[in-house]
C-alpha cells in the first residue's frame, strides 16, 4: 500500500507516518551527519611566479578533538604527484559570523617559500614554509597578532600590521572586569561581557564595531601601525602606514576603491586596473544586481575601456583577475537562472569577445566563500570545485580549451558514498504570482515516492552539506528518506511582508510541483533557515499550515529584540527602519504585530526545535520561553557559538537533534540510543499536548 493514499490530512498522520516508517528502512550506507562535519574544505590556491606548481591549504574538522586541523600543501600543475605537505596552518581564523576567512599566501619571487598567517600557540604570526617542505618558520615574532603582510617585489622585505598588543588587550578586559563593566551602545549586552565570544582564536571580552551586529575584541579600535623585517639580515623597523603595490594587486587595489566599487585589482605586468562595479537594485539578501566591468589604464592618458557584452552585466559577477602575460581578464558570473552555479569567462579586452573558460552545477573559485579566486598561471586555473551532491575537490582547468582534470580528492570516499546514496536534482520553478525560483533537491536512491520533504531556504552555493549556516545536513535527509530541498532566495523586496512573502510563495509552490509529481507527501512537509532563513522559516509557519514541523537557529525582531538593541541608539533604530520599516513597537503597533513571531505565536501550528547560539538566543526569549512552556517548541543554546554556530562538537550535535527531530515528526521514528531517550519523552509529550490543544498533529 502506498501511504499516499492516506487520504485524512491531519487525523490519518499518525498512521501515515508509522507506515512511512515501515515502508521507508534506513539504508545502511546512510551518509552519517559527522562525515558532513568532517567534511575537508580546500582554499587560497595560488600559483607559483613560474607556473609550475600551487600552493593551497586544507581545512578539516575534528569532532572528537573538537578542533581544526589545517594544512598548507604544494602540488605541480601536472597533477601527475600528490600534493606536498609543508606545512600546519594552525586554527582557521574566522570572522564575527563563525565564518572561516579565506587564507592569504604569497610565494617568493624565487618559488622557494610561501609566507602565509597562521594561529598557533595562541598568537596570529606570519610564517614561511618551504615548498619543497623541508620546514617551516614564524618570521614576526610580534607581542601583538598580525592583522595583515605584504612581501616585496624583490622578496627581500616583508611588512606587516598590527593593533594592540596581546598583553595590553588581556589587561584591559581583566580590568573592566575588576571595576564592572559600563554598558555603552557598543557593549553586546545580550551575551556575557567578559571574555563569551571567539575573537582571533581566543574567548575574548567584545565590543560592537559599529556595523549592524559585528563584533571585534576590546581593543580593535587601536591605531594600526606597520612594521617591516629584512629577510635576509632579519632587521626590524616601522615602516609606512600605506604598503606600495607589491605582488598583492586586490589588496592594494582595495584600499581606495569607492563604496560602490566591489572589487579593484591591478595588473602586476602592466599597471592597468580592473574595476568591478556593483549597482544595488535594494539592500539586504539576494538583493538584485546590475554589475559593470571597466579597465582603466594611468600609462594612456587615463583610457577607460568598458566591457559591453551581456556576461559582464547580466549576471552576478563575484570575483576579477587578471590573465598572466596576456590582454585578458577572467570573471566569475553566477546566472539566477542557473542557481547561482558559477561560471568563469575570460574577456578580450581589445577585441570585446567574452568566452566561456567553464561551467560549474556549483562553486568553481578558490574555496567556499564566493567571491575567492582561482589559482592562474597563463595557461591554467587551479580551482575548487564544489558541487551540489559532490563534496570539494581540486581541480586543473585549462583556460583556452576548458579541459578539467582532477588534481586532489580528500573527500573521494564521502563522494563514492554520496554517489550511491543520494542523488541531486536541479529545480528552476514559477510561483503563482510569476516570480521565478531556483534550487536542489536532494533524493533518496533507495527512498520511497510520495515521502516528507524538508526545506530550507536562503542560499544553495556549492556542496549542501547543511544549507546556508550548516545546521540541517541535507544528504543525511535524503539517505534516511526525508527529501531535502534547498531554495535560493527570490530577489530583495523593501518591503518585508513582500519579502517573507516571496519566500512562502517559493515553499508553497516547490511543495505544489513536487506533490504534483508524487515525489512527496504535502503533508510531511518539515523547514528550517539560519539567519534571513530563520524569519522565512517562522513566516511560513505562520502564514501556512504548510509544515509539520520546523527547526529554526536565529532570532527574528520582537520587543524584547528592540529593548535590548535599543541600547545601541540611533545605529540601530536606522536598521530597524530600514529593513523592517519599523519604529518602536508603541510607535508602529501594527506593524509590529503583523511581522514579529511573539505577537503571532499562538498562529504557528508546527512545533519548532530552537538550537540556537549564545550570542542570540536572548533576543528571542520573548516567544521562545512561552512556546516552550506551552510544550510547543524546544530550546537548546550552544555556548560561545557566534551567528553561524563551528565548534565541531556543536555542529554535529545540531546536525544530529535535526535529523531525529524530522525524523520524529515526519516519520514517526525514534532512532537513538538511551542518551536520545529523555529527547524523546519530550517531544512524545509535546505532541500528545499539541494534539489535545488542537495544535498540530490532530
Amino acid at each position: 500500500m502506498n501511504v499516499t493514499t492516506v487520504v485524512s490530512r491531519r487525523a490519518g498522520r499518525a498512521l501515515l507516518v508509522l507506515m512511512a516508517a515501515l515502508l521507508c528502512p534506513t539504508p545502511s550506507d546512510a551518509v552519517a551527519p559527522r562525515r558532513l562535519v568532517e567534511v575537508a574544505d580546500l582554499s587560497g590556491p595560488v600559483v607559483s611566479p613560474d607556473g609550475r606548481r600551487v600552493a593551497f591549504r586544507l581545512e578539516r574538522a575534528s569532532v572528537e578533538r573538537n578542533t581544526y586541523d589545517s594544512v598548507w600543501y604544494v602540488q605541480d600543475m601536472d597533477g601527475g604527484a600528490p600534493p606536498r605537505r609543508v606545512a600546519d596552518g594552525g586554527e582557521p581564523l574566522r570572522d564575527v559570523a563563525g565564518v572561516v576567512l579565506p587564507p592569504i599566501v604569497r610565494w617568493s619571487p624565487d618559488g622557494q617559500w610561501i609566507f602565509y598567517r597562521a594561529l598557533l600557540g595562541g598568537r596570529i604570526d606570519v610564517w614561511r614554509a618551504a615548498a619543497d617542505g623541508s620546514g617551516a618558520e614564524p618570521l614576526t615574532h610580534d607581542p601583538a597578532d598580525v592583522l595583515d603582510f605584504e612581501l616585496s617585489e624583490d622578496g627581500v622585505t616583508l611588512r606587516y600590521s598590527v593593533g594592540a598588543t596581546r598583553d595590553e588587550i588581556v589587561q584591559a578586559e581583566q580590568a573592566e572586569y575588576d571595576r564592572g563593566v559600563h554598558a555603552t551602545p557598543a557593549l553586546p549586552v545580550a551575551q556575557g561581557v567578559f571574555r563569551s565570544g571567539y575573537t582571533a582564536g581566543r574567548l575574548a571580552t567584545q565590543r560592537f564595531t559599529g556595523v549592524g551586529y559585528v563584533r571585534d575584541g576590546i581593543l580593535a579600535g587601536s591605531p594600526e601601525r606597520w612594521k617591516e623585517i629584512d629577510l635576509v639580515t632579519r632587521e626590524r623597523s616601522e615602516a609606512d602606514s600605506v604598503l606600495p603595490a607589491g605582488n598583492s594587486p586586490m589588496a592594494a587595489g582595495s584600499r581606495n576603491q569607492r563604496q560602490d566599487q566591489l572589487q579593484v585589482v591591478r595588473d602586476p605586468g602592466t599597471g592597468r586596473t580592473v574595476v568591478l562595479t556593483r549597482k544595488r537594485g535594494g539592500k539586504g539578501p539576494g538583493a538584485a544586481t546590475a554589475m559593470e566591468l571597466t579597465v582603466h589604464s594611468e600609462a594612456h592618458g587615463a583610457r577607460e575601456v568598458r566591457c559591453r557584452a551581456e556576461a559582464c552585466s547580466g549576471a552576478a559577477i563575484t570575483s576579477v583577475q587578471w590573465r598572466p602575460g596576456r590582454n585578458e581578464v577572467l570573471f566569475t558570473a553566477s546566472p539566477r537562472e542557473q542557481g547561482r552555479a558559477q561560471s568563469i569567462l575570460r574577456w578580450d579586452i581589445e577585441s570585446g569577445t567574452v568566452l566561456p573558460v567553464v561551467r560549474s552545477r556549483g562553486l568553481v573559485n578558490g574555496g567556499r566563500k564566493l567571491s575567492s579566486t582561482c589559482g592562474i598561471s597563463e595557461e591554467a586555473l587551479v580551482c575548487v570545485v564544489a558541487e551540489p551532491d559532490v563534496p570539494p575537490r581540486l581541480e586543473r582547468i585549462d583556460i583556452d580549451t576548458g579541459r578539467r582534470r582532477p588534481m586532489f580528492e580528500p573527500n573521494a570516499a564521502l563522494a563514492f558514498d554520496l554517489a550511491r546514496t543520494v542523488s541531486s536534482r536541479f529545480l528552476r520553478w514559477t510561483g503563482p504570482t510569476g516570480a521565478e525560483f531556483t534550487g536542489h533537491l536532494l533524493l533518496g536512491k533507495r527512498a520511497a515516492t510520495g515521502g516528507p520533504l524538508f526545506v530550507t531556504y536562503y542560499g544553495c552555493p556549492g556542496f549542501l552539506r547543511g544549507g546556508t549556516g550548516d545546521e540541517w545536513p541535507l544528504a543525511s535527509f535524503a539517505a534516511v528518506g526525508i527529501a531535502a530541498l534547498c531554495i535560493n532566495s527570490a530577489p530583495h523586496e523593501a518591503d518585508p511582508v513582500a519579502r517573507y512573502g516571496a519566500g512562502l510563495e517559493a515553499v508553497q509552490s516547490a511543495v505544489d510541483l513536487l506533490a504534483r509529481e508524487g515525489v512527496i507527501d504535502r503533508d510531511r512537509i518539515g523547514m528550517g533557515g539560519l539567519s534571513f532563513g530563520s524569519e522565512v522559516t517562522l513566516w511560513v509557519a505562520t502564514e501556512s499550515d504548510l509544515l509539520a514541523a520546523a527547526s529554526v537557529t536565529s532570532p527574528s525582531v520582537s520587543p524584547l529584540h528592540y529593548l535590548i538593541s535599543s541600547l545601541q541608539g540611533e545605529r540601530f533604530f536606522s536598521t530597524l527602519r530600514e529593513v523592517w520599516g519599523l519604529g518602536a513597537p508603541e510607535e508602529t503597533p501594527e506593524k509590529w504585530k503583523r511581522l514579529s513571531p511573539a505577537f503571532n505565536r499562538d498562529r504557528i501550528r508546527s512545533p519548532v526545535l530552537f538550537q540556537m547560539p549564545e550570542e542570540e538566543y536572548l533576543y528571542a526569549l520573548d516567544y521562545v520561553i512561552p512556546m516552550v512552556r506551552e510544550d510547543r517548541a524546544d530550546l537548546y543554546i550552544f555556548p560561545h557559538e557566534a551567528h553561524q554556530k563551528f565548534q565541531p562538537r556543536h555542529k554535529a550535535a545540531a546536525y544530529e537533534r535535526n535529523v531525529d527531530w524530522f525524523r520524529f515528526w515526519l516519520q514517526g521514528v525514534e532512532a537513538g540510543g538511551v542518551e536520545q531517550s529523555a529527547q524523546f519523552d519530550r517531544w512524545r509529550a509535546m505532541r500528545l499536548n499539541m494534539q489535545r490543544r488542537g495544535v498540530a498533529g490532530d
